[in-house]
C-alpha cells in the first residue's frame, strides 16, 4: 500500500488543519504605490500615454481595489506622471471611494450617460489630448470595441500587457513569500486528501473535503474544490463530466489550490490507492523525470521555451509523442502563476521570452496514457540569479508521494 494513503477520515483531517491566514504578511499600500510607479517608468519609455485597468486583477495588483466585473465600466486610470484617476458608476462612486487606499479622484457617470465618452473627456482634463492608450488586455470586447469608437482619431489603443504584464511577470520578495505560502498550504491539503481515501469514496466527496479544507487553512471563501479523478479518468488533463468511485489499485489525481491573500496556490498529485503496478512505476518515474529536466533548464535569459522543450525531450526519449501526441504530454509544460491561477509568462514550445528573475510559474508535464491513466505531479518555481528554486518541493516516489509533509 502506497505509504500516507489512506486510513483517516474526513472529520479528523479537517479537524486537525489549522488557519495559516496570520502568518505572512499581505502586499502592503507601498508596495502597490511603487508597482504604479514602475509601471509608469515603462509607459514613458515605450511612449504610453496613460493605462486603463478595467475591473480584472490589474486593477486589484496596482491599486488594491478588487471590483466584480459587470457590464458597467468601472476601473482606474493610469497617466505616465500624475495619480490614477478612477471612473466608476455614479451611484457606485461612494462605495468605490471606501476601498481606495491609493489617489481620490472618482468620476462617476450617470446611467444614461456614455462612460467611454467620458472616459476620453477625462483624459483631456488631465491634458492627455493624443497619444497611445494601453488598455486592459482582460477588458471585455464590448468594452474595448466601444473606447476605439470613442477615441476618434486623436488616440491610438493598445493591449496594457506590455506595462501590466510586464510589471507582474517578475514577482517581489514580498509576493514570492505569500506564494510559497499558500503553495505550502495546499500541499498540506493535498495530503490530508489523501489520508481520506477508501475504497467506494467518490471523486465529489474528496473535492467537498478538498474546498472545505482549504476555507478551514484561510484561504479566500468561494474556493473550488479542484479536480478530483480516479483511474482511467486520470488520463484526461482538466477531468471528465462525471464522478467516479475508487477502487482497489487506482491511480488518483487531484489538482487544487485557491486564493489567499491576493495570490493563488495550484499543486497537483498523482499516486497509487494500492500498490502501484510496474506501468505505473514507468510512467510516474518519467513524468518526475521530466519535471526535474524542466526545472533544470531554468536561469535568467533562458527563453520559457526551453522549459517546455527540456521536460518535452525526456518523454520523447522513452517513445512517447512526440510533439503533443498521445500517449504523451498533450498541453504546455507550464504557466506563470501569481493572482491568478493562469498568468504569463506560458512555458510552452516557441516562446522566445527570456526568462528574468522574479518569474514564477509551474511545471507540470502531464502523461496521458488514454484509456489506462495519465500521471501528473505539479510544483511551482521562481527564478533567481542562480537558477530556479522549488515553491514546493515534488513528490519524491510514487510509493510515498507525501515524505516530509506533516
Amino acid at each position: 500500500m502506497t505509504k500516507g494513503i489512506g486510513g483517516s477520515t474526513a472529520e479528523a483531517e479537517l479537524a486537525r488543519l489549522t488557519s495559516w491566514r496570520d502568518a505572512v504578511s499581505p502586499i502592503t499600500v507601498e508596495e502597490r504605490v511603487a508597482r504604479i510607479e514602475r509601471a509608469q517608468a515603462r509607459m514613458s519609455e515605450t511612449g504610453i500615454a496613460a493605462m486603463w485597468l478595467d475591473a480584472t486583477t490589474n486593477l486589484e495588483y496596482f491599486t488594491g481595489v478588487r471590483h466584480k466585473l459587470t457590464e458597467r465600466m468601472i476601473g482606474a486610470i493610469i497617466p505616465a506622471r500624475g495619480d490614477p484617476i478612477y471612473l466608476s458608476p455614479a451611484f457606485e462612486a461612494e462605495k468605490l471611494r471606501t476601498m481606495l487606499t491609493i489617489g481620490d479622484r472618482i468620476v462617476g457617470w450617470e446611467e444614461d450617460e456614455s462612460p467611454h465618452t467620458l472616459f476620453m473627456q477625462t483624459l483631456r482634463d488631465m491634458q492627455i489630448s493624443s497619444g497611445v492608450l494601453a488598455i486592459d488586455e482582460n477588458a471585455p470586447f464590448f468594452t474595448v470595441h466601444a473606447l476605439s469608437q470613442a477615441a476618434g482619431s486623436d488616440y491610438v489603443l493598445s493591449s496594457s500587457d506590455s506595462v501590466a504584464g510586464w510589471c507582474r511577470s517578475c514577482k517581489s520578495p514580498a509576493e514570492l513569500a505569500l506564494i510559497t505560502h499558500a503553495m505550502q498550504a495546499t500541499v498540506v491539503i493535498q495530503a490530508a486528501a489523501a489520508r481520506i481515501l477508501h475504497e467506494g469514496i467518490t471523486t465529489t466527496e474528496v473535492q467537498e473535503f478538498v474546498a472545505a479544507a482549504h476555507r478551514k487553512v484561510g484561504f479566500d471563501l468561494g474556493v473550488g474544490g479542484g479536480v478530483a479523478l480516479f483511474g482511467e479518468a486520470t488520463a484526461y488533463p482538466h477531468g471528465v463530466p462525471y464522478p467516479q468511485t475508487l477502487r482497489e489499485g487506482d491511480l488518483v489525481l487531484i489538482d487544487c489550490g485557491g486564493p489567499m491573500l491576493g495570490v493563488v496556490s495550484d499543486i497537483t498529485r498523482s499516486y497509487v490507492f494500492g500498490e502501484p503496478t510496474p506501468r505505473h512505476r514507468e510512467i510516474w518515474d518519467l513524468q518526475r523525470a521530466s519535471q526535474d529536466a524542466a526545472f533544470a533548464a531554468i536561469r535568467p535569459g533562458v527563453a520559457c521555451g526551453a522549459v517546455d522543450d527540456a521536460a518535452r525531450a525526456v518523454i520523447v526519449d522513452a517513445g512517447l509523442g512526440p510533439d503533443y501526441e498521445v500517449p504523451g504530454v498533450p498541453h504546455r509544460i507550464g504557466h506563470g502563476v501569481g493572482m491568478d491561477v493562469h498568468e504569463g509568462p506560458y512555458f510552452v514550445r516557441g516562446n522566445s521570452l527570456p526568462m528574468a528573475v522574479g518569474m514564477t510559474g509551474s511545471i507540470e508535464p502531464t502523461v496521458c496514457l488514454y484509456g489506462e491513466f495519465g500521471v501528473r505531479v505539479e510544483d511551482h518555481f521562481f527564478v533567481t540569479e542562480e537558477g530556479a528554486v522549488w515553491h514546493t518541493n515534488p513528490s519524491s516516489s510514487i510509493d510515498d508521494p507525501f515524505a516530509g509533509v506533516r
